[in-house]
């Protein structure tokens, strides 16, 4: 289980992320879900251990998070980070190396899946598979908790389809709990369990994604956008 408690982070006079407190139960699939600037990426290096809150505190499995939860979580982020000149089996055998909890099996099945090249250099590779390679190692760790930021970011339908593809046929629910930003929401919705909603660094909403279709009868991008526009009238 994931727990927040009244977590502000400041980045000099900005407050990226705002008292925020969240409880998110094991074994789902969430979407974090918000413009740009909302402070989804903050959130997710928070969980991470990446970074520090400025107050408050972040808990995984009633454990105070900190750089050591790369043990049991696995994190994408939505930056280059390989090394160029090693090729995709390299990669593979170089996280099989650094992961307790890394399958290489899974590994170069998802690869197979992901149709790569395992033989070919990074640098040579196009960025939709680069962004494929990413989600290679990142779910064939066995880690209980898998944070995906931006998995989609720059790529056309097709790369999206079969990442989302891959993502369903390798994440083992409900063993373990991935959690997600994007901005393709309409692509991603199928797979949620629930959507929390940030704006401007609060969290304005946590909702199943049933509840939100069955008792708002509208689809995730529609809910969010009627929260934004309630949010921006009672400002004004």
């Amino acid at each position: 289980m994931i727990q927040l408690t009244n977590v502000t982070k400041r980045y000099l006079a900005t407050k990226a992320i705002r008292q925020c407190t969240l409880s998110m139960d094991s074994g789902k699939v969430i979407g974090i879900i918000g413009e740009n600037g909302s402070g989804k990426t903050t959130l997710l290096k928070l969980l991470s251990g990446l970074l520090k809150p400025s107050k408050g505190i972040v808990e995984i499995d009633n454990v105070v998070v900190d750089r050591r939860i790369a043990n049991k979580l696995a994190f994408l982020t939505d930056s280059e980070y390989f090394f160029p000149y090693l090729s995709v089996m390299e990669l593979i055998e170089f996280y099989n190396s650094q992961f307790d909890d890394f399958d290489k099996e899974k590994a170069v099945e998802m690869a197979k899946f992901m149709n790569l090249n395992v033989e070919q250099k990074i640098k040579y590779l196009s960025k939709g598979n680069k962004s494929r390679v990413k989600i290679v190692v990142t779910l064939s760790r066995n880690a209980p908790y898998v944070v995906l930021d931006e998995p989609f970011s720059g790529l056309d339908p097709m790369v999206r389809k079969a990442i989302i593809n891959g993502i369903i046929k390798f994440i083992n629910m409900p063993e373990q709990t991935l959690i997600i930003t994007t901005h393709e929401i309409k692509e991603v919705e199928p797979i949620l369990d629930e959507v929390v909603v940030l704006r401007k660094g609060k969290i304005i909403a946590h909702e199943t994604v049933d509840n939100v279709r069955e008792v708002n009868k509208m689809d995730v991008v529609d809910w969010m956008e009627q929260l934004y526009s309630k949010e921006n009238m009672s400002v004004s």
